[in-house]
């Protein structure tokens, strides 16, 4: 996989580049913000690995660049900041998974390659759709009534589960299972992140909920 490496400590770069190398990766490296996000716009490369206290513009700000230009590049976001506020603002702002520093490089490179796969297998279609929901899963793309909606790789992801069989409720924990398949601890705020951007984009301030919360149980996605 093509993997690009933002982060201002050299060092630790040189590092995170040589493991990904030797792991079979390419392993690209930007040292500040804008040069980074300059990389990761040019559609190169499948995996970021994106540091949050970076000179010139901060992980945080480079990624909510990258999505929105519509980048489907999976992010992995480095921060030395322990607090589940600063973890958060990253999923929000779309990442697709977290690792605070220290960190071991076998977790880095864990993480990279469960980023790296596809989550959920293709089923019967490669087209899945619910009413005027439609998502094409070999071209990863989604259309709602007729318009394209800009999704990250894990959005797609979680989408996807909940598109795989309409009207059924899935529980935090089954889609943490089928997306990370254990490899990670995840807790159940994770998914209530991707479920909360995925009615942001999916609904439009429609008013009308696209995916339901099942108190008590999960997530289904409303039939029509």
């Amino acid at each position: 996989m093509n993997t690009l490496v933002i982060e201002d400590e050299e060092a630790l770069a040189g590092h995170v580049v040589r493991a990904l190398t030797r792991a079979g990766h390419d392993a690209a490296h930007a040292a500040d913000g804008p040069a980074g996000l300059k990389q990761a716009l040019s559609g190169r490369f499948d995996i970021v690995v994106l540091d949050v206290n970076l000179p010139g513009m901060d992980g945080f700000e480079v990624m909510q660049r990258l999505r929105k230009s519509g980048s489907g590049s999976r992010v992995l976001m480095l921060t030395a900041r322990a607090e589940i506020g600063d973890r958060v603002q990253g999923l929000k702002a779309g990442a697709d998974d977290y690792l605070t520093k220290p960190f071991a490089m076998e977790e880095l490179l864990a993480r990279v390659e469960a980023l790296g796969r596809r989550g959920v297998p293709v089923e019967k279609s490669d087209v899945l759709q619910a009413g005027e929901l439609t998502m094409d899963v070999r071209a990863r793309r989604v259309v709602v009534s007729g318009e394209t909606v800009a999704l990250s790789p894990r959005e797609m992801e979680v989408l996807k589960i909940l598109l795989s069989e309409p009207g059924r409720t899935f529980s935090r924990d089954e889609i943490c299972e089928r997306i990370w398949q254990r490899e990670h601890e995840y807790d159940t705020r994770t998914v209530e992140i991707f479920i909360m951007r995925l009615r942001k984009k999916l609904e439009g301030g429609a008013g009308v909920p696209v995916i339901e919360t099942v108190r008590g149980a999960g997530y289904r996605l409303r039939v029509v």
